[in-house]
Order: structure tokens, then sequence, then C-alpha cells
């Protein structure tokens, strides 16, 4: 069986479609519908087409990748045209995590989107995780400090950017920046706020629309101990930030 024929039948099935309707929706016979999930014909070009802008998938990804297990929800919004968003599973149907390796970070922006790229990751399960799809990230420099160079965010993919919890700490994936971990605030309809924890960092702006994933925080896996001066100067740094907020607090009072 080829992933055509595969596709074809469990897309039609995922809408709750019969044969005879389907083929109505694509102006052609029943007949033909069967004959393409029966592997006895392949759709033409022009037939691939219509099934690209009906399922809103693009063609590629119809013709080589199996999409049986694939749901609804298993699809995400890039431009206008959906894409699978894979997730893995072991041999007991458990989610699997994938893992970003640091030295391939910069490659995410190109490959996020493609379902060949994220089957080659290596993939871990950590059955504490709570459910939805998690993918676990590196992190590089001394900005969302605590949070050691070398470490690994693990997040959960945020579906709507709607749902984004002001203050939360998320992997934000944009087409300028590529990958960062962040504070995340909602500024208005358009436009969000990206902060560090570290304040020698200057929070910036950035329009909802350049956001291409968002992953919310789930649990930080260290890949070196802390020193004791490094936990020292952490919380010496947490106090500085809080002392801050209750200043800033104090001025606004003030000024009322």
């Amino acid at each position: 069986m080829t992933p055509i024929q595969i596709n074809i039948k469990h897309l039609r099935l995922l809408k709750k479609l019969s044969q005879e309707r389907f083929s109505e929706e694509l102006k052609c016979t029943r007949s033909m519908i069967g004959s393409y999930e029966e592997g006895r014909s392949e759709p033409p070009i022009e037939r691939l087409i219509d099934l690209s802008n009906y399922f809103n998938i693009p063609i590629d990804i119809l013709v080589k990748n199996d999409l049986r297990l694939a749901k609804d929800t298993s699809f995400i919004e890039i431009g206008s045209k959906r894409v699978l968003f894979p997730i893995t599973v072991n041999e007991n149907n458990e989610d699997l995590i994938e893992i970003i390796p640091a030295q391939a970070s910069a490659g995410y922006l190109a490959g996020y989107a493609d379902p060949e790229y994220i089957e080659q990751l290596q993939k871990i399960k950590l059955p504490f995780l709570p459910t939805g799809t998690h993918r676990a990230f590196p992190i590089k420099g001394d900005s969302m400090l605590p949070v050691k160079d070398g470490s690994f965010i693990v997040a959960k993919f945020v579906e709507d950017i709607q749902d984004i919890k002001n203050g939360r700490t998320y992997i934000v994936l944009t087409k300028d920046d590529g990958l960062v971990y962040k504070r995340v605030y909602d500024k208005d309809a358009d436009t969000l706020i990206l902060s560090s924890d570290n304040r020698f960092y200057n929070p910036y702006e950035v329009k909802k629309d350049q956001i291409l994933e968002l992953w919310e925080f789930t649990c930080c896996i260290n890949t070196q101990e802390y020193k004791a001066e490094e936990l020292k100067l952490s919380s010496i740094m947490n106090m500085f930030q809080e002392l801050k907020v209750e200043l800033e607090s104090i001025n606004i009072q003030n000024k009322t």
C-alpha cells in the first residue's frame, strides 16, 4: 500500500465522510475514490491538487507520509496550509519526547515543520509529564538564570496563542529570532512582550503573527551540577529583582 491511498481513506474517515459524499465534495465519481483507496489507480496531479486544497495539507505530505496515526489535532497551521505535527509513540503507545540537540538548535527553524526532520530526532520518555505534546529544547546563555547554559527545558505545545498565561515562561519560535526561552506577557491583541529573568537583558516586543510555535514550560533538566557560589549569586539576583518590583510598586503608589 502506498501512503497516498492510505491517507485518502484515513483523512476521509477523519471527516466522517462516506465515499459517495466525499466524491461529491471532490466532484468526481465514487468508484474513482474507491480505486484510489484500494490502490487500483493513482491520483493524477490535478486530483492531488484537489485533495491538497480540500484537506488543506501540502501535496508532499499527502504522498510521502503515512498519516494513520494523525488526528485533527496532529496538524498545525503554517501560513495557509496545515502540516503534520508528528507525535511519536513507543511500543506501548506512550508518547515520546523529541530532544532538540544543542548543536542542531539553529536548524530547528528550517526543520520544525518537516516530519522527516522531527522523526530523526532522539527521543525519551518522561512518565511524570502531564498530558499533551512535549519537546525538550537546549538552553544557551544566562538570560534566564538560574537556568544554566546547557540545560534543557521540557515544554508543552500550545495550540492557541490566546491560551498564553501572563508571566509564565515559554519556548518561543519566531521567524526572525529562531528559538528563545523567555517570560511572556500579553501586551495587546497583536503583541507579546518577551522578558529575560536576568535583568541585564532588556525585554522586547514580538508580533503574534511572527510566532511559529509556542511551548509552555513543564520542567527543566540540568546537565551540570550547581556550584554553591552560583546558587548564592542566583539568590542575590532574585533578591534585587524582587526589590526592584517593590520599589516600582512604591513609586506607583506615590504617584497616585
